[in-house]
Order: C-alpha cells, then structure tokens, then sequence
C-alpha cells in the first residue's frame, strides 16, 4: 500500500476535511460528506462506507443517493459476502471496472445499490491493525485514477477509518463529553504529529520531528527511533535527549543488537514496556540513560515500527515518571507509532531510491566508456537528447507490436539502426532481420529480390531463386529507401502487405508469407505522391506508425557520446591508441551542421583517428568550417538562353562536381544541397561522369 502526505489533499486542508466529517452525526452523513468531498476535489463521483460485523458475519452500507437521502443496508448475504470479504482476506486496495465487478459479484451487482458505474475502488479501514470494514469510491466515467489520486484516496480512507472508529465508539458507548474533549484532544494530537512527520524524507530530521512532537505532547525527555543496520547484528540509534528544554541533544550511534530490548522487540513484534532498575543488567543505551539522570528509576516503551508484516524499527520511549504511561496515553501512542511508520517508510523508500540513482548514474558514466563493446554498426543507440528520447520511447512502444513502421529521416541518421533495435525488442527476434536497400538495386532486377523467381523467369535465371519476403517469413523486413521503388512495382508490394501472399517471377503460385514490414526513406513521401511520384494506397499503408528520426544538428547533447563512441571503436579496429578528446574537439564537433548526419560523422572521426599521433585525438577538418569566412554568394542567374540542365551542368563542371560546402554547386546556385541533388536526378545529371 503506498502513502502520500496527509497535507496533500487539495484545496482541502487535513483540518478542514477531519472536522467536516466529525462532524457529522452518523456514518450516513460522513458517507454524504465524503461523496461531496471527493467530488470536489474531482476523485470520484460517489462515495460510501462499508463496515464489517465479526460477531454476526453481517455487513453494513452507509451511502447517499443525493443530498439528504441517505442509504442504509445491512446483509450476511450479497453485502456480507461482496468486495469487503475479499478486503479481509486480501487487505490491500481493490481496484476494477464495472464489468469486472458485476462479474465477480453478479448478485450484488444488480441489487440495487449500485447505479451505473465505470471504475470501482475499495481501501481499507482499519484501527491498530485491525480491518473493520472499507472505504468505496467510483467514477462514472473510464478515466482511470492516476498514481497521485490513488495516495490521495488512500489519505481520505486513513481519515474516513479514525472518524469512523471515532462515531461508532461515541455512539456505542454513549460517551459522555469530557471523554469526548479527551478524544478531540488525542485526535488532534494524532493529526499534528502525522503532518509534522510525514513529509520528512530524511531520518536525522524525522527522529527529531517526532521528538519534538513527542515530548512537547506527553512531557517525554529521551526519544529514540532504532534500526537495524546494514551490518549484521548492528543496530542504528538515533536518540534526541531532552535535558535542556531550549536545547536538546540530538545524538547517533552503533551498537549490538544482542542482549538489548530491541532486540526483544524486533523478534515478538510486540509492545514492550517495563521499569529498569540501576542493578539491572542493560545494554549501553539504558546505560547511558542512567548515567544521564542520576540513576534514577527508568520506564521504558518500545513500540514496533510496522510496513505490513515487516519490521523497520523500534521506537523506544523514556521517562522517570511511569505515570506517562497510562493505558489512554499508550493507546495514543500506538497510533503514533502507527504514522511514524508510515513516515519511515517513507524515509527509508527515499534513501534507497536516492542511493540507487546515485548508483545509476556512476553506471552510466562506465557504460558511456564501453558503449562500443558491442558488435554493431553504431555498438548501439547513443543519445540521451529529449529528440533521441522520444524515439526510442516510440520504438518501445510499436516493437511488441507487427504493426508496419516508416522511419523518415535524412540520410545518415541510422535508420537501418533503428530498425534492427525494432526487430530485436519484437516478438520476431528469433529469426534474423532482412534488410534491402530499394535505391542501390536496378529497377530491373527488384521485383526479383523482392520477390524471387523461377528457372527460366527470364533471360539469366538459370536457377530458382527466394525472394525477400520469402526469407524474412515469421521475421522482419527492412525496405530502405523505399522512397526509390519504380512506381510500376509499387502495386505488388500494397498487395503483399495487405494479402500477405505473393507469386514468384515465373509462377502464378501464391505463396504465404507473414512478414513484418519495417521501411524508411530519406524524400517527403507526401510530396511525392502529391506530384504522382508514388501511389498514394501505398503511402498510407506504409505510414501507419511513422517515426522521425531527428537530424544530428538538432541533437548537439548527443555528439559527444558520438564522438567517445567512435573514437574508440575506430581506434580499437586500427590498433590505436586514444586515451583522451580535448574538449574544444569536442565544442567545435557540436557546433558542426553534419549535413552527413551520423555518418559523417563517423567518417570525420574516422580521419581524424588516421591522422592522430599520439593518444590525444587531433581533428583535421580543412574542408568544413563552422562559419563561412567569405561572404555568402548571391544565387547565379542563367545565362541567356540557357535552361535549368544547361546551369546545373555548367555549374557542376566549375566546381569539379562538388554540391555541397561553401564552395559547392549548391550553394553558387541558391540552392539547398538536398534540393539541388533532387533536381539532377529528375533531369538525369549525373555529378560523376562529369569530373
């Protein structure tokens, strides 16, 4: 069961809501109370209480239907037999949906008592460890409660189980009004002390809250709270002493648990209270108290600190004047120790969550220098940019799934690494990933990898050959660039991905194939089929989970791990030696645009470890400049009578083929390199039969 502090509540203040509902003259009116509470802080819709009769097996509901018109219905039947049965055998929340309810309990279901609902939550009641009943809240609408409505719901019920145990005992027992008082009083003590510790995280500050709050309530001078060590058979004090009433000793120490009363404690798991003579064989602890005040005669009261059926400590209590310990006082006083636990807890879950984050981060820093131990294009996915987060968070999502996926990025962004970190995190990582580049094969041979064919298809095929898709059955296939297929086989592959069937060149025999399609491109698929490049069916069943994989430029966080990681892959495989980057590499490599992306990246580390002397890598980067040195050059106009193929190719033979750079064709012609290098493959230019 997970807390929160009881001060968390809202507009509602602990004080506001605790009197609100003792105020009230009955359970039917807390109940009524409590639906109007929980509605206002938008936590549930109804509200209502249900209290168990051990004597009788009988249960007993206090519900309002509207303003005024309370419920009340008792059974040893549906009720008696319902969700607060399975609370006491199971006490912990119940959580579930209408149709999980009525499923479980049909009869109670359709009794009448409960309307129509969509989500249903039963927390416990309970008073010095005992369940008497339950508290229930339901929504109408599917809107689940989140984790911090939950711990909210769970202060409300702590709150609901103390006025309840405080109604049922006024009405009972017929209480007179000085016991009432006394009872407000010890209510109000037992609030104050709850919201004076709960919030505390360390144990240093929540040892001297609760000693603070201890002795300034019952005139305790000596407060301890006892933990057992990490190291065997040692226990942890930490003790505040009141002999100065403005000062008090707060002090820390390390003993052994053998022979001391805490010890007693922590294997009966019950209250210990006794009187310690000086002649008494004591452990240090009660040493130290008699040393402390003059051996005078000593009443102790260990209390067990409970989680459930685990021990977390002992909460020792000291005093000369054994009338401190009457039986109204400790009665009090274990509901004290009820919410000190609570709060260590607390403490304890944030110390070890605050020791484990410190530990991950020192593992962090190891992996980040191993990131290359791993055999793979990249060793694996470096980033920690929130661009490169989202990502991955989309491919943990889909992965499970066979759901086709479209990876969109410029080139050299590590789709094709993406894609196999898909396959491996599916359901089809038994079998290996099969991958195909559409724009590195000839048209006239795709449809045949793809697809396969038979002996005599064609001119050449002298033998049966498997397609793709027949080898990646039960598996995955990666289409890269498929932004590149011809159009007139664009038809084959929407009818492979919606039939999942296909015919070999050759053959008109269908073959079955379960695949999952895994595709990326580099070109705007939407452009393209709004200028009829590419069929729009396919498209659309190509993009049902699109992923977008940032540039490096837009993720500079990541390429000093980039860097790190190629560094010392590259080095490891040349059989150099690289201890360390300088840091202004590392600064002038994240200020870089990287129209390569991550390979060029890597190929610019790759040089530089080629050129490096010594162990400190030296970046030589004559050809790529941060900032221009000279001025930018204004777009060229076409000569007369010349058309746009004409320029591109006169401008392409001037700079001996280059595109890209400041003093690339791209940039004489005003033109992006992505964009120029997409018009020379519409008119057909190509760079290399120029130079």
């Amino acid at each position: 069961m997970s807390y929160t502090p009881m001060g968390d509540l809202g507009q509602h203040g602990l004080f506001d809501i605790t009197r609100t509902l003792l105020q009230q003259a009955d359970l039917a009116g807390v109940s009524e109370a409590l639906t109007r509470l929980a509605k206002q802080s938008a936590l549930a819709d109804r509200a209502a209480i249900i209290l168990w009769q051990p004597g009788n097996h009988r249960a007993r509901y206090y519900a309002s239907a509207q303003p005024g018109a309370p419920i009340e219905y008792e059974d040893e039947t549906y009720l008696a037999y319902g969700p607060v049965r399975r609370l006491l055998s199971r006490p912990d929340a119940l959580y579930c949906s209408h149709d999980e309810f009525s499923e479980a309990w049909p009869q109670l279901a359709e009794s009448g008592l409960y309307d129509p609902f969509a989500q249903y939550c039963l927390l416990p009641l309970a008073a010095e460890g005992r369940i008497f009943g339950g508290c229930e809240f339901i929504r109408n609408d599917a809107r689940p409660w989140t984790e911090k409505e939950f711990q909210r719901l769970h202060t409300l019920a702590q709150i609901v189980a103390v006025v309840t145990e405080q109604i049922q005992s006024r009405v009972s027992n017929n209480v007179d009004y000085d016991l009432l008082c006394h009872e407000r009083d010890n209510f109000r003590i037992l609030v104050a002390i709850t919201n004076a510790v709960l919030s505390r995280l360390d144990i240093d500050e929540l040892v001297s809250e609760v000693a603070k709050e201890i002795h300034h309530y019952f005139c305790i001078d000596a407060i301890s709270i006892v933990l057992r060590s990490n190291h065997k058979g040692k226990l942890n004090i930490y003790s505040s002493h009141y002999l100065d009433e403005n000062e008090p000793v707060h002090d820390q120490s390390v003993v052994d648990e053998a022979g001391t009363l805490s010890e007693r404690v922590f294997k009966s798991k019950e209250m210990l209270l006794l009187k310690l003579h000086e002649g008494d064989a004591l452990a240090p602890y009660e040493r130290m108290l008699f040393n402390m005040w003059g051996n005078q005669l000593q009443t102790l009261c260990l209390l067990p600190l409970m989680s459930g059926d685990k021990m977390l400590g002992v909460l020792k209590l000291a005093q000369c004047d054994e009338k401190v310990f009457n039986t109204a006082n400790l009665k009090l006083l274990r509901q004290i120790a009820e919410r000190v636990s609570i709060a260590l807890d607390n403490a304890l879950a944030y110390q070890e969550i605050h020791r484990l984050k410190e530990r991950l981060v020192d593992e962090n820093l190891a992996l980040t220098e191993q990131l290359n131990n791993v055999d793979s294009e990249f060793g694996e996915i470096i980033g920690r940019s929130e661009a490169m987060y989202s990502v991955l968070k989309q491919v943990e999502m889909v992965a499970q799934s066979d759901s086709t996926v479209l990876i969109l990025g410029e080139t050299g962004t590590g789709k094709e690494l993406i894609a196999r970190a898909i396959h491996n995190l599916s359901g089809r990582n038994g079998r290996r990933m099969v991958k195909m580049n559409c724009a590195a094969m000839p048209a006239g041979l795709l449809e045949s990898d793809l697809f396969g064919h038979e002996r005599g298809a064609f001119t050449g095929a002298s033998a049966q050959r498997i397609g793709r898709f027949e080898l990646a059955d039960k598996s995955s296939l990666f289409l890269d660039e498929v932004g590149d297929m011809p159009l007139e086989l664009q038809p084959k592959l929407l009818r492979v991905l919606q039939e999942q069937e296909f015919e070999r060149l050759g053959s008109n025999k269908l073959i079955q194939t379960d695949v999952r399609l895994i595709a990326a491109t580099n070109r705007d698929l939407k452009k393209m089929v709004t200028d009829r490049e590419f069929r729009s069916d396919l498209y659309y069943r190509l993009n049902v989970f699109p992923i977008h994989l940032p540039p490096l430029r837009e993720r500079p966080d990541d390429i000093p791990l980039l860097v790190k990681a190629f560094t010392t892959k590259i080095a490891r495989r040349l059989g150099r030696q690289i201890d360390s980057i300088p840091a202004e590499t590392l600064r002038t490599l994240s200020r870089m645009e990287w129209p390569g992306n991550v390979r060029e990246l890597e190929n610019v580390i790759e040089r530089a470890v080629l050129l490096t002397r010594g162990s400190v890598l030296q970046l030589s980067l004559p050809e790529i400049s941060i900032e221009s040195d000279t001025p930018e050059l204004a777009a060229e106009k076409p000569l007369d009578g010349e058309d746009e193929a004409q320029q591109i190719l006169r401008v392409l033979k001037e700079t001996n083929g280059v595109v890209a750079g400041p003093k690339g064709a791209a940039q004489r012609l005003g033109l992006k390199r992505t964009t120029l290098l997409s018009r020379m493959k519409r008119l057909g230019i190509d760079k290399d039969m120029l130079v």
